[in-house]
């Protein structure tokens, strides 16, 4: 089995660069770490959420290629899960150095999970030496999940818990919620015809800033898809909103840590009061029936 140490960035194509750049700044407070433009690298910015050198990278390219990255513990980590896919059969490749150099990694393999969503496991990612603080008052801690897409959720499941370590915390219908530490998830798939990044998770500090965050993005005129609220499962206050390229991005309060290895999973209906216990009903296709 390959034992995922934590949820490291998610790398996103896009054909306008500045204003994904410039929306990640004034909405999502991240701030640029790097700015890359030469023909070995193509056009990326390096944003980042916390201690680390980067969590978020918008690249040049097709805004529907998405790709996860998740930190193992040390090159013997990455060197068992290398032998163990392919002692399963299952088709990776190995980053070349300038592959590694653009990742900001020492060494990293990446493959495909069955839905087609892009994997890397990465060893030795960089730090910043430089204290991170947001460019506006958003109280971020840091990024914490992604909603990935599944077409199929029972059969990926089944390859995140039996090959990638994860755990199930909660059910909401057949979507799991997947942990691969104390927090409730990093991971949670949602039913949908096609892969793909469905959203991305920042935390805040309170549901202050979950509520300055509400009313900046009325003043700007950007889209709530859904919040404020409280998931039952998780037990986070939340507000989910639009981005560049139609990508869901979460900020998220309070959520709750599963300490007890043995916990059971519980499961919820897939409902709308199973996505949020205050009322706020989704726009969001893959909280919807």
């Amino acid at each position: 089995m390959i034992h995922l140490h934590d949820i490291r960035y998610v790398r996103l194509g896009t054909r306008d660069l500045e204003g994904a750049t410039r929306y990640a700044d004034s909405i999502l407070g991240l701030r640029v770490g790097e700015q890359i433009g030469n023909p070995k690298h193509g056009q990326c910015v390096y944003l980042r959420s916390d201690d680390r050198d980067h969590t978020l990278v918008y690249f040049d390219g097709d805004p529907s290629d998405h790709t996860i990255g998740f930190e193992l513990r040390d090159e013997a980590a990455l060197e068992s899960a290398a032998a163990h896919l392919e002692h399963i059969g299952y088709a990776f490749t190995q980053g070349n150095a300038d592959a590694c150099e653009m990742r900001h990694v020492h060494a990293f393999l990446n493959f495909k999970d069955p839905s087609g969503n892009s994997i890397d496991l990465v060893v030795r990612p960089h730090h910043c030496g430089v204290r991170f603080f947001p460019t506006r008052d958003t109280g971020t801690t840091g990024f914490s999940h992604v909603g990935l897409r599944t077409t199929n959720p029972v059969r990926d499941e089944k390859f995140w818990t039996e090959v990638l370590s994860a755990k199930v915390s909660d059910r909401i219908g057949q979507a799991p919620l997947l942990r691969i530490d104390e927090v409730h998830h990093k991971i949670a798939l949602f039913p949908s015809t096609y892969a793909g990044v469905q959203h991305i998770n920042h935390q805040v500090e309170s549901i202050d800033d979950i509520m300055r965050t509400w009313y900046l993005l009325q003043k700007h005129g950007v889209r709530v898809v859904f919040g404020p609220g409280r998931h039952p499962t998780s037990g986070a206050m939340f507000l989910y909103f639009e981005g560049p390229d139609g990508m869901v991005y979460e900020f998220s309060s309070g959520v709750r840590m599963i300490t007890d290895p043995d916990e059971m999973p519980r499961q919820f209906p897939f409902d709308t009061k199973s996505f949020c216990m205050w009322g706020s009903v989704p726009d969001v296709p893959e909280f919807k029936k």
